[in-house]
């Protein structure tokens, strides 16, 4: 018998890996497809058994037995392979896995569908949700969410609106998946090779080295620039070649925009239409409508009076910002210049150095990432008692891969926490929480703790250079750091309860409260040290930062607004949407837009968060979180922002409950209160406090 035919399928056997992590590196890609197709197998046979039995549906026999903690396996074969695949779909990919995604796309789809839309199956749900015994609020939410995604998935809709349905959900799945792939090939497609060294000026040595070193990992000459942010961000705000400027932002700004296959455009206007005519199959005016039902904000309304309160409130502040750099520009070029977007980064750094005499690459050298990873860490360890171990043992998708252990304060096991820092080939642009394992409690009543990753875009280390981050990064850190403690956190019977599986309103709070320690001075001076001397960042440095925290403020609370306007303006369509997109996108969220707007340039071509992720109708979440997470440090602010009692507090109310109870009441039981805008209004300099 060959190597070939003897090699068991590592999906479908015991790890035997340190806390049953995934053995990646015995994965090899032919191990998908067959592990996906005995998954569905596994859980057909599970939802079968249940569906027979002859004994009155119950909670525990109908409702926990098909969500996470109950079934008869050891472990969950589909649950287990496809969360490793959408992991790597996003953080090491090629062209054989994405072709694989298509294919498993609509049989995906299907199998869901067939549970969620088999009339069976439903009425055992609805005579549990009709006859219930008195349960606990965890089970109470468990149930409403069982029988909410049976009505949303069509369960009260006759046989030829349930066929439509199907039919819109496997083309809306295979759209989505589409318009990532566009993306992503769009994205990687475009590179910027700079031969004569003059186009280099302005730019700093880091953004220099990295582009040389990029362009020798692709066996060029010179120094190559893409549209990665690592790359992008510090050329359009550093580089004085104003017509390299331009290029750089109309390729970023015309992704997927342009006639050809990687078009979005079509696309875009086909998922509006698709999950516009899902909400209305599902007696919902409008997609916005349908999603309101399970958020905070609750309804259509509410979004936009938050939406409209922040213009009111930022616009007047963020217009003299846009004058105080249009009018830098014109002292710098003369009284005729007229500001164009790809001048704004530029300008705006000029006038912030000029300021504040400071700019991002004046702190790169005092955040090395090394020394980045222990204050984050110790940060979590100081305000939880958490610590952090590597495990160089448990395996790792890529050579980049970093996996460390998790400790509580009582010494006893938490979690395994992955890191994955560096762009490269086959990952998508961007920064993001994920886990190849969510917390729960088993049947047998043990608790399964959870493996998270945080995967970022960094700046790589060069031979010359350590990995040395930005402020915003390190605040990016920080940020999806906040969602991997809300994931290590998580203490909850269910998995589908557990972790950041909360409305999607509350689940960037936990991750924007973290980003408010990236500016206080008693955070940076435990790690923010020169990478060469071993200075600190100097007290006069962090005042300058604490001081130009502020800087273009509302003029960035405004861009998150429009973003929410355009998705908002999506999917409140109530007919078939048939508008041209940079035109529609143009109108909607012109009350927002301080810079002149190009023709050709498209946001909603590259807009994964409303077109591919779970943002649809659900943008504003960013700026609704905002409000909670500057409510929430106010807190801190007043106790102390190292204070334990005041953190554990946080961690027993908000960070692991997970979705368990409306976040309302867990945010009421850690504030006391609801919140209110002010503490972000005073946060940002809007008001005096």
């Amino acid at each position: 018998m060959n190597e070939t035919t003897e090699r068991k399928n590592p999906f479908m056997e015991p790890y035997h890996t340190p806390h049953d992590t995934i053995p990646f590196d015995k994965i090899r890609f032919e191990d998908f497809e067959p592990a996906f197709m005995e998954g569905i197998r596994r859980d057909d046979e599970d939802i079968e058994r249940m569906l027979n039995n002859p004994e009155e549906p119950t909670f525990d026999n109908t409702i926990a037995y098909h969500n996470d903690s109950k079934g008869p396996h050891y472990y969950d074969l589909l649950d287990r392979v496809s969360t490793v695949f959408s992991c790597l779909m996003s953080a090491e990919t090629d062209d054989r896995m994405e072709a694989l995604a298509q294919k498993l796309a609509p049989i995906l789809t299907k199998h869901e569908n067939d549970f969620l839309l088999n009339p069976k199956a439903f009425a055992r749900v609805k005579a549990v949700y009709e006859h219930h015994r008195e349960l606990t609020p965890e089970e109470q939410m468990l149930l409403d969410k069982t029988y909410d995604g049976f009505v949303r998935s069509g369960a009260l809709l006759d046989e030829a609106g349930k066929q439509r349905l199907r039919e819109l959900s496997e083309k809306g799945s295979l759209l989505a998946l589409q318009f990532s792939q566009n993306l992503l090939k769009d994205t990687k497609a475009y590179t910027l090779l700079i031969t004569d060294k003059n186009d280099l000026a302005g730019l700093p040595d880091t953004a220099v080295e990295a582009a040389a070193n990029a362009a020798r990992e692709q066996d060029k000459e010179g120094w190559l620039f893409t549209l990665d942010y690592p790359s992008y961000a510090p050329f359009m705000s550093h580089a004085d070649n104003r017509e390299l400027r331009r290029q750089m932002y109309m390729a970023r700004n015309t992704l997927c925009a342009r006639d050809g296959e990687d078009d979005n455009r079509d696309i875009c206007r086909a998922i509006v239409n698709n999950r516009r005519e899902i909400a209305q199959l599902l007696g919902y005016d409008t997609f916005a409508d349908y999603v309101m039902k399970n958020r905070m904000a609750g309804s259509v309304k509410r979004v936009y009076k938050l939406l409209n309160d922040l213009i009111d409130a930022y616009k007047p502040t963020a217009e003299k910002e846009v004058e105080a750099i249009r009018e830098e520009a014109r002292k710098l070029e003369g009284d005729g210049f007229q500001l164009e977007p790809w001048d704004f980064s530029y300008y705006a750094h000029k006038l912030k150095v000029e300021n504040y005499n400071i700019d991002a690459e004046m702190l790169r050298p005092y955040f090395q990432l090394d020394k980045v990873i222990d204050g984050v860490f110790g940060l979590a360890h100081r305000l939880y008692g958490i610590t952090f171990k590597e495990n160089k043992d448990i395996p790792v998708y890529h050579p980049d891969v970093k996996a460390y252990e998790v400790f509580d304060k009582d010494g006893s096991y938490l979690a395994v926490f992955y890191a994955d820092f560096y762009p490269r080939k086959g990952k998508h642009d961007g920064a993001w929480m994920t886990e190849f394992q969510e917390q729960s409690i088993n049947h047998k009543g043990e608790n399964i703790r959870p493996h998270v990753s945080v995967v970022t875009n960094f700046t790589k280390p060069t031979p010359e250079k350590p990995a040395l981050l930005t402020l915003g990064e390190v605040e990016t850190f920080l940020h999806e750091f906040g969602h991997s403690l809300h994931g290590m956190f998580a203490n909850t019977r269910f998995q589908s309860l557990s972790g950041t599986n909360v409305w999607w309103d509350f689940v960037e709070m936990p991750s924007q409260f973290m980003e408010n320690y990236a500016v206080e001075k008693e955070f940076l001076r435990t790690f923010a040290f020169h990478y060469k001397t071993g200075e600190p960042l100097p007290d006069e440095l962090v005042d300058r930062i604490v001081r130009s925290r502020n800087f273009n403020v509302a003029y960035g609370c405004l861009r998150q607004v429009s973003f929410g306007l355009l998705d908002m303006a999506y999917y409140t369509q109530r007919e078939t949407f048939t508008a041209d997109i940079q035109s529609f996108e143009k109108e909607a969220w012109k009350d927002a837009i301080l810079l002149p707007q190009l023709p050709d340039t498209c946001m909603t071509t590259q807009f994964s968060h409303i077109m591919a992720g779970g943002y649809a109708a659900g943008y504003y979440s960013y700026k609704w979180a905002e409000v909670l997470d500057a409510d929430a440090f106010s807190v801190f602010k007043h106790n102390g922002i190292f204070d334990q009692a005041t953190a554990q507090r946080f961690r027993d109310c908000i960070l692991s409950k997970g979705g368990t109870e409306n976040p309302m009441t867990l945010y009421k039981r850690f504030r006391g209160q609801e919140p209110t805008i002010d503490a972000l209004l005073v946060r940002d300099g809007i008001r005096k406090a």
